[in-house]
């Protein structure tokens, strides 16, 4: 579980809240730069449901940084489960199919997007 996640304190009600969330638990490996979008669902109890998968790969550098870069967006999402949603969100939210960018480096005046598919 991510320590940094705000969501264990209060209920996330935005698929803002959601996407800020989520990257508060990611770190991108040092000295990486592009892009890796992984989709992925919820539960309505906030948990995954499946894996997520990259969708969408543009990562510099050889097949191991690309690798690393990936790993470490899955890790992320992962261990930042499972989110607390607020109730009309969780009714909204599960079974639905989700995108989330994971961009290095960060832009630190561009808020995480999580969109449906």
């Amino acid at each position: 579980m991510c320590a940094a996640t705000p969501s264990k304190a209060e209920e996330l009600k935005t698929m803002d809240d959601v996407g800020s969330a989520i990257e508060s638990c990611w770190n991108a490996p040092s000295d990486t730069k592009g892009t890796v979008t992984l989709s992925f669902s919820f539960k309505r109890d906030g948990s995954l449901l499946g894996k997520p998968r990259p969708t969408a790969i543009a990562v510099d550098g050889d097949d191991q940084a690309r690798k690393q870069f990936i790993a470490s967006a899955i890790d992320a999402l992962s261990n930042c489960m499972p989110l607390t949603f607020s109730s009309g969100l969780a009714e909204g939210i599960a079974g639905q199919v989700f995108t989330m960018p994971f961009t290095a480096p960060k832009d630190q005046a561009s808020q995480p997007m999580v969109n449906t598919q």
